[in-house]
């Protein structure tokens, strides 16, 4: 039923004005969602409900989590939150889950009514996110140099009984994505604040190994390709290192805009997609094998577009970009080609 319904608002997102047609090589812009001239500053993550048809979009200057609906592109709700930074849905239990940097919680609300349920209390500095499908668990990235911190908690929230099961100590008081295996037990998570990736094993909730990344700086954001034993850090220098989560090595780096905030793989295309803000560019590059891979080109975005969401079900990728002095906020809705 989900295929069925991504089917079709894609076939609806197709029916759009011709002056939003643009052909740039791998993606081309099919339309934008408009957001209100009050919504003001920075957007950050995105999440997505197949199921009722949403996109979420965290307003983070705001104080505001945008809901899209799919078919129309017009924003159906507000939820306001003091700093949000990621949002998580789960359909099968109607309920939305967003981090909250100021109060240093996962604040969890109804699917239906927008009704705050529940607060998991965390540290302050309550930001990224990463969660497992298989046990419903939920990675929450808080504390560190905002509470004044020097190590930071990578918290372990269960998301159905809404309570939080661990918390992991990691040295440093910045982290931010993650990637997590689902043939494994392991979790990646960028450590800027030491340019390295901490290894997780999801079972103990220890860190295994520490690989450094030298060949960027700034890794903010990271993507996996499981099946190939390669996982991709993009690094706001400009660069997405690849690295061989068999060997733990550094193999290459490729080039791209600066301020890379989301970094995306979509295994059936072999594509990767990388959001800069910085450059307000969108690189997209194919893997023809492990260690070989194929710029498909640059996509224009807007300056500050520094995160998105790919939904390859709907063949789209979204990626909200700020208003300028000419132009409003909006978030750009791109078709994968």
């Amino acid at each position: 039923m989900n295929s069925l319904k991504f089917l079709l608002v894609a076939i609806l997102l197709s029916a759009v004005p011709a002056a939003f047609a643009q052909t740039a090589g791998p993606l081309k812009l099919a339309t934008k969602y408009e957001i209100p001239a009050s919504v003001k500053g920075r957007f950050d993550h995105l999440g997505i409900d197949g199921a009722g048809n949403r996109l979420f979009v965290v307003a983070e200057e705001a104080g505001q989590v945008l809901v899209f609906d799919l078919a129309s592109g017009k924003i159906v709700q507000t939820i306001k939150t003091p700093h949000p930074h990621a949002v998580l849905v789960r359909d099968d239990l109607s309920r939305i889950y967003i981090t909250d940097e100021d109060k240093g919680a996962v604040n969890i609300y109804d699917g239906k009514t927008y009704g705050m349920q529940k607060a998991v209390a965390l540290k302050v500095d309550t930001d990224s996110i990463g969660y497992d499908p298989a046990t419903h668990n939920l990675y929450v990235v808080n504390g560190g140099d905002n509470a004044h911190e020097t190590f930071t908690m990578l918290s372990v929230v269960d998301t159905t009984a809404q309570t939080k099961l661990a918390d992991i100590k990691i040295d440093g008081d910045t982290l931010e994505a993650m990637a997590l295996e689902k043939m494994g037990d392991r979790l990646f998570l960028n450590n800027p604040a030491k340019n390295e990736v901490e290894v997780i094993d999801r079972k103990t909730n220890k860190v295994t190994a520490v690989w450094p990344v030298k060949m960027g700086k700034g890794n903010a954001t990271m993507a996996l390709d499981e099946s190939a034993h390669r996982l991709f850090v993009g690094c706001r220098s400009g660069q997405i290192v690849v690295v061989d989560t068999q060997a733990g090595k550094e193999l290459q780096a490729l080039a791209i805009g600066r301020g890379a905030d989301d970094l995306m793989f979509d295994p059936a295309s072999k594509r990767i997609y990388a959001t800069s803000g910085g450059a307000g560019v969108i690189n997209v590059f194919k893997e023809t094998d492990p260690d070989h891979y194929q710029s498909l080109g640059q996509v224009p975005s807007g300056p500050g577009g520094k995160t998105g969401l790919l939904v390859p079900q709907m063949m789209r990728l979204f990626v909200p970009v700020p208003g300028t002095g000419t132009a409003p906020s909006a978030v750009f809705v791109y078709q994968l080609q």
